[in-house]
């Protein structure tokens, strides 16, 4: 009985899974998004694009062919840049977290960039985990002993 409720169980959450996330072609995405894509990730190709209903907000998930995964509001800007351990381009990156980043970690580049609801997320190449305000502002950097 205990096996039958949950194989329900995955079942269901397998079904509400694949339903928040379908296929979509290139060519539905937004104008900036594929802007975005054309301008800064030029030298690799999409392998799948899906339009993504997470925390609420509609979106589009795109993962190119090199492992980046990059996330989209619904209007077309970007969310969130994930290398996983790779560099990521940082043109797009505010120049203020990208000074942060050269001064005080000279030897790292930014992995993933993720635009919360109320914070900036920066991962760096040793694992660093940074936190910033939404204009730049550092909130975290576990290194450089910074919380606020």
């Amino acid at each position: 009985m205990k096996t039958r409720i949950f194989f329900a169980i995955a079942l269901l959450r397998f079904t509400i899974s694949a339903s928040a996330q379908k296929k979509i072609e290139v060519s539905e995405l937004s104008k900036p998004a594929q802007e975005f894509l054309k301008k800064h990730f030029s030298n690799t190709t999409i392998e799948s694009v899906k339009k993504d209903a997470e925390h609420g907000e509609k979106g589009f998930e795109v993962k190119l062919q090199d492992g980046t995964e990059v996330e989209f509001w619904k209007d077309g800007s970007y969310r969130e840049v994930d290398g996983g351990d790779k560099p990521i381009p940082t043109a797009f990156i505010p120049d203020n977290i990208k000074a942060y980043v050269a001064k005080n970690h000279p030897n790292e580049k930014i992995t993933h960039i993720d635009y919360g609801h109320k914070d900036l997320d920066v991962d760096l190449t040793n694992n660093i985990d940074l936190e910033f305000t939404k204009e730049g502002k550092i909130l975290k950097d576990k290194k450089n002993d910074v919380k606020k």
